[in-house]
């Protein structure tokens, strides 16, 4: 597949890039900001949330999927978390309905359903779950996916949303031992993601297979993604600390918690 990644310079979107091109797969960045050095695929520089700057890649470019990974990942006002997460999607799906490109994967998170608390001992958090922000990230988030599903409903698009939990390395909290997603899964991921036949709107948790996970796998497993990796082969080098129980009482850890409260205007 030709894919544009949006994003292409982040954190996830270096890993990707690569990961994409390394299976077979052709790479199209897009970020606000210039290709990192060594960086060896066709590259866009401009905004997502300009319409215009996104119709001028579109056509400028032969595509069949989109990753859509553009967004600030830290904590906003509303409005400027609308733009971000929420803009960004349609000004792409806009693109896609005129250029015929069917397939839109989305970096979904967690936070989307962050106020979910943890389920008795055995049970899941599941994608039936309601949306249940813990943030206006989160928020963003969750407004992003019903513009997909709205696209997918209008326009018979595919859309996937994976709502990745702890992209690193490797697990650095308690927490993270239940949420990690490696780089190697973040890569199983997003292909199963582009690749898995007619999915329509889906979302699935994107972690690894951890050992400690209590967010369901099924629904991604259900779209073709295989996880690996297991964040419980790091436990011994993560030590415990007092807000180790509430990060783990809910799934936005501590993204719940007064640090992350505030006004949804800002005003100066």
């Amino acid at each position: 597949m030709r894919v544009l990644v949006t994003g292409a310079a982040g954190s996830i979107g270096q890993v990707l890039t690569v990961g994409l091109v390394d299976r077979g797969h052709e790479v199209v960045g897009f970020d606000r900001v210039p290709a990192p050095d060594g960086t060896d695929i066709p590259w866009h520089t401009g905004d997502c949330a300009d319409a215009d700057a996104v119709a001028a890649v579109f056509a400028a470019e032969s595509l069949d999927g989109v990753v859509h990974l553009a967004g600030v990942p830290d904590e906003q006002s509303l409005p400027d978390s609308f733009v971000s997460h929420v803009v960004t999607t349609a000004a792409l799906l806009d693109a896609m309905v005129e250029h015929e490109v069917r397939r839109f994967v989305y970096a979904g998170s967690n936070h989307a359903v962050g106020r979910t608390p943890r389920p008795a001992d055995g049970e899941l958090v599941t994608i039936d779950h309601r949306p249940r922000p813990d943030t206006f990230y989160g928020v963003g988030k969750v407004a992003a996916e019903a513009v997909m599903s709205l696209y997918v409903d209008r326009y018979g698009i595919d859309a996937v949303s994976c709502r990745i939990g702890s992209f690193q390395p490797e697990p650095q909290t308690v927490r993270q031992l239940s949420t990690w997603l490696s780089h190697d899964d973040c890569v199983r991921m997003v292909e199963a993601a582009l690749t898995t036949p007619a999915p329509g709107y889906a979302v699935l948790y994107g972690i690894s297979a951890n050992t400690r996970a209590w967010w369901d796998l099924a629904p991604g497993r259900e779209l073709g993604y295989e996880p690996q990796d297991d964040a419980e082969t790091f436990s011994s080098r993560i030590a415990s600390r007092p807000e180790d129980e509430v990060e783990a009482s809910y799934v936005g850890g501590p993204f719940v918690t007064e640090e992350f409260f505030r006004p949804a205007l800002d005003r100066s």
